[in-house]
């Protein structure tokens, strides 16, 4: 028997109030001081393309001390809640009748019991509701959550699956010690992004997953849990390994299509250089990757709620347009490509 089709039916988003990305460049420039590094993160933020980040907390909230990690998990306890409760809420409360199963994914927080268990409480949902928490995936769990979620409904068809992916990336800010620091979090901000994926045939039908490993890469982009907050190490060579791994097998990237039989682009917003990369290396038109641009230059980097910001703009764009295959690609610690085809419903 042939399995039943999953669908990404709506998704819903929200930021915080704070746009943090002024303050955040100032204070890099004063940190780096007058000097070579500070004239090229300069020349790098120029070229960035975005213009807004936003968090949980106004930027003053650093000061000149340096909050320890039990402080930013107090603070990520505090804030994600309301910040998942909006996201949530804009599906609008009719789409939440029926929810069987419930997945959350999240690099940058952890408490017990947990959000999902808050979600639960504040919505109304079924205390019986199955439960997945998907940790320190990075910017590609939107991905694996899909992938849950389309396991999920295949097996059962009655089941309704609502995703939340929930992302405060600035309360891990470390005073930079070099450029390369400096840049990487330049890019980050808060965000969170709430999806339902049932058997519904409306809006994205979620056709095949694939993933690649890109070899000899594992310590270009890290996250480990330190006593000052996750530190994060992220390469600048890392949109040029991306775009080699593409170049050398687009086909098995694209999980066995090429870039000529796609008609949609949502590739995860991990800075203008990614893009960049990923445009050239597929041999993309200059419109192509325009969804996902619009979301770096808005929102900059919010990890694992950055490719769904990117697909709501896929079903804004699918009222007023036509059908079509689509493909979505995110990347993260591994380095891993987590590649997910869909097609827009007509």
């Amino acid at each position: 028997m042939t399995p039943v089709a999953a669908y990404l039916n709506a998704v819903g988003t929200a930021v915080p109030e704070f746009d943090v990305h002024p303050a955040y460049l100032a204070y890099a420039r004063t940190a780096l001081g007058e000097t070579r590094e500070r004239r090229a993160f300069d020349r790098l933020i120029s070229r960035s393309q975005i213009d807004h980040r936003y968090g949980i907390v106004p930027f003053a909230y650093y000061g000149s001390s340096v909050p320890d990690t039990a402080q930013r998990m107090r603070d990520f306890e505090s804030g994600a809640l309301a910040l998942a409760e909006r996201a949530v809420g804009a599906l609008g409360f009719e789409r939440l009748v029926g929810t069987t199963h419930l997945i959350v994914t999240t690099c940058t927080g952890f408490y017990a019991p947990g959000i999902d268990i808050e979600l639960i409480a504040k919505f109304g949902l079924d205390p019986g509701i199955e439960r997945t928490i998907v940790g320190f995936m990075g910017c590609y769990a939107a991905v694996t959550a899909f992938k849950l979620a389309r396991h999920i409904v295949r097996s059962q068809p009655d089941a309704r699956v609502l995703i939340v992916n929930i992302e405060l990336c600035s309360l891990h800010l470390q005073p930079p010690e070099d450029v390369e620091q400096a840049m990487g979090f330049s890019i980050f901000g808060d965000g969170c992004a709430a999806s339902i994926v049932s058997a519904e045939p409306s809006g994205l039908s979620l056709d095949s997953f694939s993933t690649t490993l890109i070899p000899e890469t594992s310590d270009e982009i890290t996250w480990r849990v330190g006593a000052l907050g996750f530190e994060m190490r992220l390469s600048l060579d890392v949109p040029r390994m991306i775009a080699a791994a593409i170049a050398r097998d687009p086909r098995a990237v694209l999980g066995g299509t090429l870039p000529s039989n796609i008609a949609t682009w949502a590739i995860h917003p991990g800075g203008r250089a990614v893009l960049d990369s990923v445009e050239a290396a597929l041999g993309l038109g200059s419109e192509a990757l325009a969804l996902s641009r619009d979301v770096l230059r808005s929102f900059g980097n919010m990890s694992s709620a950055t490719i769904v910001f990117v697909l709501e703009r896929v079903l804004r764009a699918a009222q007023t347009g036509g059908g079509g295959p689509g493909c979505a690609l995110a990347f993260g610690p591994g380095m891993m490509c987590e590649t997910m085809r869909f097609s827009v419903l007509p």
